[in-house]
């Protein structure tokens, strides 16, 4: 009986594995041996199954990343979606996360190196999905730290609320992403050459907004994402920014509620 249970566990091993190859690739498996089929009508309801399946996560992903789509159009995107599905499948039940690696994906996509700011704006659009998606926390009251002694205040380290994401590009990414969002009937021209854009995602309430922070500014939002104390995460953003304002940068960030915490 034990003989009979492993053949069986074995023989669904088989068949599972077919059926993902089958599901996810281009080639027609051997699904035939394990449902009685000949092998033609095996192949041409697979056929039908992989593209319902392909094309819906196709789907997904144009609404993940809608002013990629734009950039690049319908044709392009659902190609490259494919190609991205093939070798990134779903590995959990939550389509809300699928797509995490299709920036790097498109950076490595050789019909896309005409692009190369393609990758980049999938990383700002990724980052407005988490941004979304993030847990919710009170943002700090910066009048709870009126007692704290200015000699101390160099030691404290801040906790970004969860929604708080960083993406820094050669490229103004997020001046392309506003230039292609659904209001704007044709695409704006916008130069490429215009340099080095850091982006700020954060979400204050039920909203994504971004905001394109200075050089200092983002090394201090960096620093203190990686957990430096305020001292040292200053210290950053003066180095990549001489003659940079800490007093005005926390006064923005406080505004803005992207602190949670402070000890």
């Amino acid at each position: 009986m034990r003989c009979v249970r492993t053949l069986r566990s074995a023989m669904l091993r088989d068949f599972q594995r077919a059926f993902r190859r089958d599901l996810l690739g281009d080639g027609d498996g051997d699904l035939a041996a394990f449902t009685g089929m000949a092998p033609d009508q095996a192949a041409r309801r697979m056929r039908i199954y992989r593209n319902n399946v392909q094309g819906s996560l196709a789907g997904v992903l144009a609404s993940a990343f809608p002013v990629v789509e734009r950039l690049v159009g319908k044709a392009f995107f659902r190609a490259a979606a494919r190609a991205f599905v093939e070798r990134h499948p779903p590995t959990v039940p939550q389509l809300s996360v699928y797509g995490a690696d299709l920036p790097g994906f498109l950076a490595g996509f050789p019909p896309a190196r005409t692009l190369p700011y393609l990758a980049d704006v999938a990383r700002l659009e990724w980052a407005r999905i988490e941004a979304y998606f993030a847990g919710d926390a009170a943002p700090l009251d910066p009048a709870g730290l009126s007692s704290i002694d200015p000699a101390d205040a160099a030691g404290l380290t801040f906790r970004l609320h969860p929604a708080v994401r960083l993406v820094a590009s050669p490229f103004p990414v997020q001046r392309i992403w506003q230039a292609n969002q659904p209001d704007h009937g044709t695409v704006s021209k916008v130069d490429l050459q215009a340099g080095v854009e850091r982006v700020l995602v954060f979400r204050p309430a039920m909203t994504v907004l971004a905001h394109v922070l200075s050089a200092g500014d983002f090394a201090l939002v960096q620093g203190i994402a990686a957990g430096a104390t305020l001292g040292s995460a200053a210290a950053a953003a003066i180095e990549a920014e001489p003659g940079f304002s800490l007093q005005q940068a926390l006064a923005d960030h406080f505004s803005r509620a992207i602190f949670t915490d402070a000890a």
